[in-house]
């Protein structure tokens, strides 16, 4: 199955789920503003029956390719929370920027996102904490064009249609690409598309290029030949963030920690096991192994504490985004830190 047809799939649970909540919130969809993301008021008007509903379920909320995927096939996160008296439900999204839009609906507890989903997020009032973090992965992430373009560097981007999943990790990857460029983000069209839409759009050439993750990333290399003009290298670190609700971590910490410790160890064996994840990973994400294999060479491993060091980056993120006014105000970071029990 194809990349494109997997994420198209009429199945989709987390926008049924967000449909629901939509209905009981129809005053928050009209707070969809700069950010694509739900604001403080819309948080405000979500359902308290709805968690409720939700005691004792720890609602994952992954995307198609990652530790989260090992971990929900191996089933021992449930096994550890059956004591704490907490099952697991797993909801898929796209992308962080829909991730996050879930949490802010009251559908998602706990998550993963890249670097710049939560700024977005942050600033359209979402409660968040950053509860962990990947190393970087600087090559996990690129700017791609089709392989007979014209388009050799970045600088040749000017006046072009870029395609990107807007307020995701790629997002500041392509501002800081710019800036080294000398280019304006003004410069270029972008072009705001989910990843399944964003590829269409390549391929048919409706877009000049295509600023995307792995393993997205190493399917279109694979699939289509297409070209990287630039990755993350010397530009960004490309890291992957474990997000909660604030409401369950402070409430849940245990549970927390109980996740925290079960991705450290799919971390632990990953690291040492690329085919063997790539083999398992193949037919739950729809990419056959070789390509998992190129993409898991570019992932970064081991599950790490939020230091001061990682939110100071956060702050850079946050100030390039706000500076460049796409995000409406300036932000703490560091607002957003757990302070775990």
């Amino acid at each position: 199955m194809s990349i494109d047809k997997y994420d198209n799939r009429t199945e989709n649970r987390p926008r049924r789920t967000l449909l629901k909540l939509a209905s009981l919130t129809a005053t928050a969809a009209a707070l969809r503003g700069v950010t694509g993301i739900v604001g403080a008021a819309g948080l405000a008007l979500q359902s308290g029956a709805a968690r409720a509903e939700d005691a004792g379920v720890l609602r994952i909320g992954f995307q198609k390719y990652g530790d989260f995927v090992v971990l929900k096939a191996r089933g021992t996160l449930e096994k550890r929370l059956a004591p704490l008296g907490f099952q697991v439900q797993w909801l898929e999204f796209p992308g962080g920027p829909q991730l996050l839009e879930g949490l802010a609906a009251g559908a998602v507890d706990v998550g993963i996102v890249g670097e710049t989903p939560p700024i977005f997020a942050q600033a359209g009032g979402v409660d968040f904490v950053y509860i962990a973090s990947e190393p970087p992965a600087p090559r996990g992430e690129a700017i791609v064009v089709q392989q007979d373009s014209a388009i050799r560097t970045v600088a040749d981007l000017r006046g072009k249609r870029v395609a990107l999943n807007r307020g995701s990790n790629v997002h500041y990857l392509l501002v800081k690409a710019l800036q080294k460029a000398n280019l304006k983000y003004e410069d270029i069209h972008p072009i705001y598309l989910a990843p399944a839409d964003a590829r269409a759009a390549f391929t048919s050439r409706s877009v000049d290029a295509w600023v995307i993750w792995d393993p997205y990333l190493a399917a279109i290399e694979r699939q289509a030949n297409a070209r990287s003009i630039a990755n993350g290298e010397n530009l960004v670190r490309n890291t992957q963030y474990y997000i909660a609700s604030r409401g369950f971590a402070n409430a849940h910490a245990p549970v927390v920690h109980v996740l925290l410790e079960e991705l450290a160890a799919v971390d632990t064996w990953a690291r040492d096991n690329v085919t063997a994840v790539a083999a398992q990973l193949s037919p739950l994400v729809g990419l056959d192994a070789a390509t998992l294999e190129v993409a898991l060479k570019r992932t970064a491993y081991g599950v790490q504490p939020i230091d001061a060091a990682t939110l100071a980056y956060q702050q850079q993120i946050a100030d390039t985004f706000s500076d460049l006014k796409l995000i409406p105000k300036k932000l703490v970071v560091a607002d957003a830190r757990w302070q775990s029990a």
